[in-house]
């Protein structure tokens, strides 16, 4: 029988139990760390010196880059800690933009945390922020401020290790270093796909979600123009803590309430529009099975895992489904519907994912110019918007969403997880369509946050080998595996780990709050009536009504090098 091993914190003996570093270990205890560069899901980098303790002999160490060992005595709450935590914030505040009521991040940034948490009423140092015209505002996703930069490293880690992009890294040395595209490019010549988890991972304002909450106000407010919009699943499970609400909780019906408050006059379900995703892309799957053309088949849903998919593997771009992505389908049916009765329609998307700004401005997704989505507004922004109009967010009683595209299914209420997809085309592609079954296609291996997924099934005589993953840095272990000749028929790929419910414009989450949004999403799924996209009795309407020969046209896409 192994023997229990003990550290004593600030004179408490606390269990080791796999615990990969002191930081894990003091949690334990109920005491809350001040961190800058620790995020469970990234390489240790032990850059910020905030999670400094003392040990025995009178040493510091880093407690998010140190192991626990049998028999250590350390504390975290000493005279000696406190004056060096205060000091590293006043270094960084002096180096830092000050101007916080106008910043994006106020009152949701670590570093003002963190000066309040210990009382830093006084900088003793003099301000050398770097001017804001260095601000870098050609994405359309995302904004960079390195006025705002505490070089702690989240982003260029997040961008590198997990996204395998490499969009960003450090330049120069000493005072002089900054985080910084190749030669100081813009971001929008990077080959920055958008996806925004930089902007998750940033304790400060210095990245944060490109803001076009302007534009939609002015929509809102002009008589002439009709304003819709839809709303998309993983929103309705990332939008409490802010407003009152646990994370995981459905709030569709309060989400729909203010925006009825804000003055939109029509509001949908992006499920919608995954509705009809599933019906094509099903379609298009088993033709594609059938035929042996282009496999695998792999997912188009996403648009940062498409500029991935450009910029890093043009080839793959014929295995890439025609299917548009559920907003752009919405928008599709809805503008088109618009134009038949010569109305004058803005068209906003609420959306978790930051990339969905590059997918509405692409020239794929206008007509005549004009783009189906007229603006895109990330959860944040909405969250901003709903504060601004003084809306009491957790008093709202639930409302409906407007008919005639109020109906949706639970196949297309779990897009916005990962294995979502997979599972949606799986209820429509299955030949017996018992709850029973139902149940089974849940149990095939597509749920849970792992970033790579896998399982075999019988379609007809033939074995189906699907593959399900989140974040691209996965994405490009099974590209590898790929073209190392493995057979593979179907990839669901998301570029968010986890997710839509965890994309780069949902409010900042811990990992037990980002299982949580997976589960309300699959329990918002039991309780819809319909559980299977082709038995959406709207779409039925929809292909007679609106798209009727023309679906290729409104649903469908070609993406070339």
């Amino acid at each position: 029988m192994t023997e229990k091993q003990y550290v004593t914190i600030d004179g408490i003996p606390v269990e080791i139990s796999g615990e990969k570093n002191l930081l894990e270990l003091i949690n334990k205890t109920g005491v809350k760390m001040p961190t800058f560069c620790y995020h469970s899901e990234l390489s240790v980098y032990g850059a910020c010196r905030m999670c400094m303790v003392e040990n025995e002999r009178g040493g510091l160490d880093a407690a998010c880059s140190t192991p626990p060992r049998a028999g250590m005595k350390i504390k975290t709450n000493t005279e000696r800690l406190r004056r060096y935590r205060k000091n590293i914030l006043e270094l960084l505040l002096a180096n830092h933009c000050r101007d916080c009521t106008t910043c994006e991040n106020n009152s949701k940034c670590k570093l003002q945390d963190l000066a309040m948490r210990f009382n830093i009423t006084d900088v003793r140092f003099p301000n050398t922020a770097k001017s804001t015209v260095h601000e870098d505002t050609s994405s359309v996703c995302i904004t960079r401020d390195a006025g705002k930069c505490i070089l702690c490293g989240d982003c260029v880690r997040m961008c590198n290790e997990v996204q395998n992009v490499g969009a960003i890294d450090f330049a120069y040395r000493g005072s002089n270093m900054v985080i910084s595209t190749a030669f100081g490019k813009p971001l929008a010549e990077s080959p920055c796909v958008g996806c925004g988890q930089c902007v998750a991972v940033c304790p400060t304002g210095a990245i944060v979600v490109k803001n076009h909450i302007a534009s939609v106000w002015k929509a809102i407010s002009d008589p002439e123009v009709i304003t819709t919009v839809q709303v998309a699943p993983a929103v309705r499970v990332a939008f409490g803590k802010e407003l009152g609400i646990k994370d995981g909780d459905d709030v569709m019906g309060k989400i729909v309430a203010a925006l009825h408050r804000m003055g939109f006059d029509k509001i949908c379900d992006t499920s919608l529009g995954a509705d009809l995703t599933v019906v094509e892309e099903s379609e298009e799957f088993i033709h594609r099975v059938e035929s042996g053309e282009n496999m695998p088949l792999i997912t188009s849903c996403c648009p940062g895992w498409i500029q991935y998919c450009e910029k890093k593997h043009p080839e793959l771009l014929p295995h890439l489904s025609t299917c548009r992505s559920p907003m752009q389908m919405m928008a599709s049916v809805l503008k088109d519907r618009a134009k038949a009765a010569s109305q004058k329609m803005f068209h906003v998307a609420v959306m978790p994912c930051t990339a969905k700004k590059f997918e509405a401005s692409r020239a794929e997704f206008q007509t005549d110019g004009v783009p189906n989505v007229d603006a895109v507004i990330s959860t944040q922004e909405l969250i901003s918007m709903i504060k601004e109009a003084g809306i009491m967010f957790d008093s709202l009683e639930p409302e409906a969403v407007d008919m005639p595209f109020g109906t949706i299914s639970g196949a297309g209420v779990i897009f916005g997880v990962t294995g979502g997809v997979t599972e949606a085309v799986l209820r429509r592609v299955i030949a017996n369509r018992s709850r029973a079954d139902l149940m089974m296609v849940a149990n095939y291996g597509q749920r849970g946050m792992d970033g790579i997924k896998e399982f075999k099934l019988m379609y007809g005589e033939r074995e189906l080998h699907i593959v399900v993953v989140s974040g691209l840095n996965n994405a490009e272990t099974v590209i590898q595996r790929l073209k190392s000749g493995e057979k593979i028929d179907f990839i669901e790929v998301m570029a968010c780990p986890g997710g839509c419910i965890n994309g780069g414009g949902q409010p900042f989450a811990m990992e037990s709050e980002k299982r949580a949004r997976g589960t309300g999403l699959y329990k918002a799924d039991r309780l819809q009536s319909i559980r299977r996209s082709a038995e959406n009795p709207i779409l039925k309407n929809v292909y007679s009504e609106i798209i009727k020969d023309r679906a290729h046209e409104l649903l469908h896409v070609e993406y070339t090098k």
